[in-house]
């Protein structure tokens, strides 16, 4: 009996005259024996504890289930034993209330064969009425065809969305500003030292060929220079070299302090003190 990989598979009958193999056997709930399916009644393998056991079935008003008597129990002990152990009572809905078509009039109860669900208003309804005419649909429900984000103007109008304190920047737009503003510190720093670079090339220049431009003049070339400095270097350079090689010595010239009259010589000075002045030396 059986097969080597299921070894337990199929039962023989229990009634002697039978003895057959059922693969689907059933069990006996009074004697607990096992019978094919011919046998399976009290009455065909006439069981000898099923004499007077007639199933007795009370509908419970709570949950609206059946509870089955037993014969050797008082049925008060039954009930309450099911009171206390699987009654539910939000079953006695699922199992009394049954849907109905919605449609006024209509008294068809929906079950799963005959419940068809409308696309537009998404409510069950009955063969007969499943059409949109038939059960006056609505249609789908409007949408809002104006300006997309008037709802979110309202929503945040009326409930402020707090700000982030401080706002993340990415790297990019910082490296982007750091690029910026090193560009313009460079531009404007060459641009100054181009103007220092000029002027400094145009005194070195009116200094050195005695441009027409400057404030002193060199009282013998007439030569314009822009700074005393540059004149006395000019002058001692110039005219101190060519007067030294042409065998000019240089001489302190002394001024009368009356007439401002120069003289070379300090003995010339005090004698035309004395003769022009009255021998004094007195401004």
């Amino acid at each position: 009996m059986g097969t080597p990989a299921f070894p337990n598979l199929g039962k023989h009958c229990s009634v002697d005259d039978c003895k057959q193999i059922d693969f689907l056997p059933f069990t006996c709930d009074r004697c607990d024996q096992v019978y094919c399916l011919e046998h399976r009644s009290y009455k065909q393998h006439r069981c000898p504890h099923g004499d007077n056991q007639g199933v007795t079935v009370v509908i419970c008003p709570l949950c609206a289930k059946g509870v089955r008597l037993k014969p050797d129990e008082d049925p008060n002990i039954t009930w309450e034993s099911h009171v206390n152990t699987i009654c539910d009572p939000k079953n006695y809905e699922k199992v009394t209330k049954k849907r109905k078509c919605p449609v006024v009039g209509c008294k068809e109860i929906l079950v799963f064969s005959n419940t068809v669900k409308c696309k537009d208003c998404s409510t069950d309804h009955c063969l007969k009425h499943r059409f949109g005419p038939d059960h006056k649909c609505p249609g789908p429900p409007k949408s809002n065809t104006g300006f997309p984000f008037m709802g979110l103007l309202t929503s945040s109008s009326r409930k402020e969305v707090p700000r982030p304190k401080a706002p993340v920047q990415s790297t990019s737009s910082v490296w982007s500003r750091f690029v910026n503003a090193a560009e313009t510190g460079m531009a404007k720093l060459s641009n100054d030292f181009n103007q220092v670079l000029q002027v400094g090339q145009g005194s070195k220049n009116s200094s050195n060929s005695g441009g027409s431009g400057g404030q002193e003049v060199c009282p013998q070339c007439n030569a314009r220079f822009s700074s005393v400095t540059a004149l006395v270097e000019h002058v001692q350079k110039a005219h101190e070299k060519s007067n030294n090689c042409m065998g000019v010595r240089k001489s302190t010239i002394d001024a009368c302090p009356k007439c401002s009259r120069g003289f070379t010589d300090p003995v010339a000075l005090v004698e035309h003190v004395e003769k022009e002045h009255g021998g004094t030396s007195r401004a």
